[in-house]
């Protein structure tokens, strides 16, 4: 039995005082006043826990604002748009010129069942990424598969800047010959940009009508690329667009020279043949060391087309201009 009933009871059966009972059992004399008025006038129902909710609650969204979130989810998806709860606030914003926050839009969501669950994900503060400091200063280039009408196969070339992730181009071609010459394919990490970029497109074109030549998929590719860089909102960005993003900064150009010399350093192993091979001006090159060598551990030091190889010890094993227009570098007699 709850405290309630129980002093109702003492109070009408023992006599007891509303004072005597609030004073030994804790409670307010006030509230134990309005319980025996609840008693009076509804009987043993007026006993029971009171809920409490407020009667009224300003904070609320009005039934308009939820159904203008709902509709809006629905028409983003249909246009094949991204439709979380940030893009949607950013257009309440524009539509109405003001929105609710992004929890609130969420909870509407769930409780419309228009929310599917996401498996957790790495937290924002454990990703390090990289962004150029200025606009055009950096290009991520990359090409998808798509498939026009009739299952006609092309490649839609897509470069984005890596500062502003503005889209600079979105291209059709005819399925070429593709050849990977600064990244590795396959490999989302050094063009996670332009990968995401991808993503973002077919789901789009996915909602538009199949085009059947390459000139109606680069008309539709241009009204994309219009919506991503000027009416779409970017998380990444602090919610603004790619074009106020790029048009925010001095661009930047063309360096005063070319660096006269590029080094590195690379560990590697002698084959069963002799030969190490090392990549110079995007072609393969393979330098003879001698069968005694095979399967020792090396270090090569390349400074442009200057080549010193040694051992773990440090040892000087060859010494070498490299020739860029023969495929094995021979050793001297």
């Amino acid at each position: 039995m709850d405290v309630g009933p129980y002093l109702v009871e003492a109070h009408l059966r023992e006599g007891r005082s509303v004072a005597e009972l609030a004073r030994v059992h804790g409670v307010h004399r006030s509230w134990l006043y309005k319980l025996l008025g609840r008693y009076r006038t509804e009987g043993e129902a007026g006993l029971a826990p009171r809920s409490r909710r407020p009667h009224r609650s300003p904070t609320a969204l009005q039934p308009e604002v939820t159904q203008e979130i709902v509709h809006l989810r629905a028409d983003l998806l249909a246009q094949g748009l991204d439709a979380g709860a940030l893009t949607i606030q950013w257009h309440l914003e524009r539509r109405l010129g003001r929105a609710p926050s992004v929890s609130s839009i969420v909870r509407v969501l769930r409780r419309r069942g228009l929310v599917v669950p996401q498996p957790h994900k790495r937290p924002r503060s454990s990703l390090h990424r990289f962004a150029a400091a200025l606009p055009n200063q950096l290009w991520q280039i990359d090409a998808t598969h798509w498939s026009l009408a009739g299952e006609r196969s092309v490649e839609i070339l897509n470069m984005i800047d890596d500062h502003s992730r503005l889209v600079v181009a979105a291209v059709p071609f005819d399925t070429v010959k593709i050849v990977c010459k600064h990244a590795a394919p396959y490999h989302p990490q050094t063009c996670g940009k332009v990968e995401r970029l991808h993503q973002t497109l077919k789901r789009w074109l996915a909602k538009q009508p199949a085009a059947a030549t390459l000139d109606e998929l680069a008309a539709q590719l241009n009204r994309f690329r219009l919506h991503y860089n000027v009416h779409r909102p970017h998380r990444a960005l602090g919610r603004r667009t790619p074009q106020e993003v790029f048009d925010a900064k001095v661009k930047a150009g063309p360096g005063s020279a070319l660096p006269a010399v590029h080094y590195r350093v690379r560990y590697d192993t002698v084959d069963r043949n002799g030969k190490v091979t090392l990549r110079y001006d995007s072609r393969l090159h393979h330098i003879g060391l001698g069968a005694r060598h095979r399967g020792k551990a090396i270090v090569l030091f390349v400074a442009d087309r200057v080549v010193r190889i040694v051992d773990a010890d440090g040892e000087l094993l060859r010494e070498l201009i490299l020739d860029p227009t023969r495929d094995y570098q021979r050793q001297s007699a």
